[in-house]
């Protein structure tokens, strides 16, 4: 199975593969789909606050004529 490029396709991916996996004696668990979605938005909010950019900006707006 290839490798997921973005943490959405990880998450879509494991969303439709089993949870749990065993062969023989060895066995494999997923992470639960719950966790992935909160590490996902815990990731997206740091890139966020690296932004330079402000997410709200006030401006004053004084139209012609008002003196």
């Amino acid at each position: 199975m290839a490798q997921p490029a973005t943490i959405e396709d990880a998450i879509e991916q494991n969303a439709l593969g089993p949870k749990r996996v065993q062969v023989a004696n060895h066995s494999v668990e997923q992470q639960a789909i719950a966790d992935q979605i909160k590490a996902d938005e815990y990731l997206a909010s740091k890139i966020a606050a690296k932004k330079s950019q402000f997410g709200l900006r006030f401006s004053k707006i004084v139209p012609p004529g008002a003196g």
